[in-house]
């Protein structure tokens, strides 16, 4: 009994010594980002392949501090709008566990983003699709409008929800991701008026939003342009209670949740996108094949412990096979590019493979059968159609 007693409480004071070192990094990595790389705010035209921040007067993160989205140039008439991940609360208990430096770095639950602070940047610009400076991005050329996120809702929501927090107070969290999606879209209309095509892609919260937000991008801001590809990475996690989320805790627009009526999101408004628009866009899927962070996320939902292993990983695994067959379903036009890229063991467990590859080093330094993610995404959007990875499933 005092052997169990003095392990409990070896591991409680190993976990706040996790905390704080964690929260110590992120300070560290956030103020350095904030002195030295933080992109300087837009003043006038922006410069050709020049990151900038653009805050947005109405827009509101989910503490309710400022929000801002992120923009860049670029030499053609190409338009990358990406609307970035950044987790997702669905219950008052996970809106109460927002994310930190330290509870990733304990293993304690951390749900979402809930603002912009510096260190989030890192997660924005400057890597993967945005490395605008690197000549082996074929996207380099573009220009971007990133969609910050920090609201929790999959960029849908419209809501000001009230919670306890972990400390006992009363919160509010700020589900304005719609509101904010919005104001972001009517910046890159104004600085972008008139591209000749428009690529939609969405990592991991983001992914989920993807085909939940075609139809506005292309209807309102964008009506004129008739080459529009969309791209999920990463954006599996079964819930029975999606609609009542979205309807309920998120407020999201009417069509929005009325289109979801099964477990998985993502196949629901992709569903409901083909049926009123067809061929209207291109279709792309991206995900590796054992995803720890969507498997621990999902491992919370079933079992009430946010964590993986290889049990759940599997769970994961068999659920993107049969989401694969379920895309291919709703048209055979449906792309996909599989990857198992391996990591090292992380805060929420051990094993798995990477979680998302957009804006990460990955996306232009990893292949998979040979070919790297950003140059099987330009083939698609040039019309050169085939899939990667799919005999990992």
């Amino acid at each position: 009994m005092l052997k169990d007693r003095i392990k409990k409480l070896n591991l409680e004071r190993g976990l706040v010594f996790a905390s704080k070192v964690g929260d110590l990094v992120e300070n560290s990595i956030g103020n350095r980002i904030q002195n030295k790389y933080e992109a300087p705010e837009l003043d006038g035209e922006p410069e050709i392949k020049q990151w900038y921040k653009v805050p947005l007067e109405k827009g509101m993160s989910g503490d309710g501090s400022e929000y801002h989205v992120y923009i860049s140039k670029g030499e053609s008439r190409s338009l990358c709008v990406i609307l970035s991940g950044g987790g997702v609360a669905w219950n008052e208990f996970t809106a109460a566990r927002p994310v930190t430096g330290g509870k990733m770095a304990a293993g304690q639950p951390n749900f979402y983003w809930n603002n912009l602070r510096p260190f989030t940047q890192i997660m924005n610009i400057n890597t993967g699709i945005t490395d605008i400076k690197n000549d082996t991005n074929p996207f380099s050329d573009w220009s971007f409008l990133v969609v910050t996120y920090a609201t929790g809702d999959f960029h849908v929501g419209d809501n000001d929800f009230p919670y306890t927090s972990e400390d006992g107070k009363e919160a509010i969290l700020h589900f304005h991701g719609h509101r904010n999606f919005q104001e972001a879209m009517n910046t890159a209309k104004s600085l972008f008026p008139e591209p000749d095509r428009i690529l939609v892609a969405g990592n991991s919260a983001g992914a989920f939003a993807v085909p939940a937000l075609a139809p506005e991008i292309a209807d309102e801001w964008y009506p004129g342009c008739e080459d529009i590809t969309l791209l999920s990475d990463s954006g599996l996690l079964l819930y029975d209670c999606w609609q009542r989320t979205a309807r309920d805790i998120w407020k999201a627009d009417r069509r929005i949740w009325q289109a979801i009526h099964t477990d998985n999101i993502t196949v629901d408004w992709y569903e409901d996108l083909y049926k009123k628009y067809g061929d209207r866009f291109r279709y792309l899927y991206a995900s590796s094949t054992r995803d720890y962070l969507l498997s621990a996320y999902y491992n919370d939902i079933v079992n009430k412990e946010y964590r993986t292993d290889k049990d759940v990983q599997l769970d994961f695994f068999e659920q993107l096979s049969d989401m694969v067959g379920q895309l291919r379903i709703i048209t055979d036009s449906f792309r996909f590019y599989i990857f198992d890229w391996t990591m090292f063991p992380v805060a929420v467990g051990k094993g798995g493979t990477v979680h998302t590859a957009l804006k990460e080093l990955t996306f232009l330094n990893m292949k998979q059968d040979g070919k790297r993610m950003p140059d099987w995404l330009m083939d698609q959007i040039n019309g050169n159609y085939y899939d990667i990875g799919l005999e990992l499933l």
